[in-house]
């Protein structure tokens, strides 16, 4: 996994708060993570915001299958 990948997917865990460790990796469906809901979907919103300058909302998150989607939309906003 690449490094910022690796970061990001450490960013994503930390701000969605899961309640039992689990592996998460740039492959995991958002869909199928225990405690992705509407609260972590605000977490990540607010991770992207204050960890990479981005501004996403949660119609953007909607349009995300994968954490390393989320990742690419920020790397794709960054670039502008």
């Amino acid at each position: 996994m690449p490094d910022n990948l690796s970061t990001f997917v450490a960013n994503f865990a930390t701000a969605v708060d899961f309640q039992e460790p689990i592996e998460i990796r740039g492959d995991s469906k958002l869909a199928e993570l225990p405690e992705w809901d509407s609260l972590a979907a605000l977490g990540v919103i607010v991770m992207c915001d204050m960890e990479y300058g981005v501004t996403l909302t949660g119609s953007d998150l909607t349009k995300c299958v994968l954490v390393q989607d989320i990742q690419a939309l920020v790397e794709q906003k960054k670039k502008g």
